[in-house]
């Protein structure tokens, strides 16, 4: 532990209770009694389970009440490609060009130069690669490996995790009109009804997400990260499409996140989200969580 780290664990409750939740300090606590000692920390606010109101609050809920085994299939992100190719088309579905079940599995050398990595079973952790000939393989496996070995559900409590069981997929790298990174259209849904959208840019320099209604105006409002109205992204023209596909994918559910992305004129599947942010993300202005938190009807 460095210095600022050490610093971090004294004076700030939420580097401390990040330490010791990745250290499994809290896996002993029942999932209510972790639900409500994380949101106490990461918010601020107790956590109202009896009568949740707040988008945050109401993914708590979810957590402990709906649990429709399918969600493990839909979180799985080698399994959810069959599910969905069966809902909409396997012509939405990235390309997978590799499965293992360990990273010395893996042979690079087979590899295209081009190619994303990353595990089925968690949320971030890629491993991009854009020029095999600079691609550190050592400290890629060795990620990969300790990502392996993670239960992402301890972190927060999502449930469908874990249990999914633990594979390395290799997908086929793809960017938008940017030429340089591939952005995530981020579609929030209740009862199979999209409601707005959510752009998230520049994750690799200064993240930053605007959020658009469904005719893509402007969103005056943040959920975590910050926004920016000056930055124009430009309607999706298949943005009806992608609208579309989120109603097919988000049917009969009370709330789910359907991510795709618009390349070149044709739109991919990226994943389904049952619990964005863990529901711990801030809302800026406050309201507009409850405004969201009243489309989620948990009844």
């Amino acid at each position: 532990m460095n210095i600022s780290t050490l610093y971090g664990f004294i004076y700030d409750k939420k580097t401390r209770f990040s330490i010791l939740e990745h250290m499994g300090f809290y896996h002993i606590l029942s999932d209510k009694n972790y639900l409500r000692k994380s949101f106490k920390v990461r918010t601020g606010c107790d956590l109202n389970l009896d009568h949740p109101q707040t988008f945050n609050e109401k993914l708590q809920w979810l957590k402990l009440n709906d649990r429709n085994p399918l969600y493990t299939v839909m979180v799985d992100k080698y399994k959810v490609k069959d599910y969905v190719s069966k809902k909409i088309g396997k012509e939405h579905i990235i390309p997978t060009i590799g499965v293992w079940n360990h990273p010395d599995e893996i042979d690079f050398h087979s590899l295209p130069d081009q190619f994303v990595l990353k595990c089925n079973h968690n949320s971030g952790g890629l491993y991009i690669c854009r020029d095999k000939a600079k691609f550190d393989t050592n400290s890629v496996k060795k990620g990969l490996a300790t990502a392996l070995k993670h239960n992402y559900y301890f972190q927060g409590r999502e449930w469908p995790y874990k249990d999914v069981p633990r594979k390395i997929l290799a997908e086929k790298y793809m960017t938008d009109e940017s030429g340089v990174e591939l952005k995530d259209y981020k579609i929030f849904c209740f009862s199979g009804q999209p409601k707005f959208i959510q752009v998230d840019f520049n994750r690799f320099a200064v993240h930053k997400r605007n959020l658009y209604t469904l005719d893509w105006q402007y969103i005056d409002a943040e959920i975590q990260f910050p926004s920016d109205r000056n930055i124009i992204i430009e309607k999706p023209e298949k943005l009806d499409e992608m609208i579309n596909i989120a109603k097919i994918l988000s049917d009969g559910l009370p709330h789910v996140r359907v991510d795709l992305y618009s390349v070149r004129d044709k739109v991919f599947f990226g994943e389904l989200t049952f619990y964005h942010g863990s529901g711990f993300e801030k809302f800026s202005p406050e309201n507009f969580g409850y405004t969201v938190g009243k489309w989620l009807r948990i009844e």
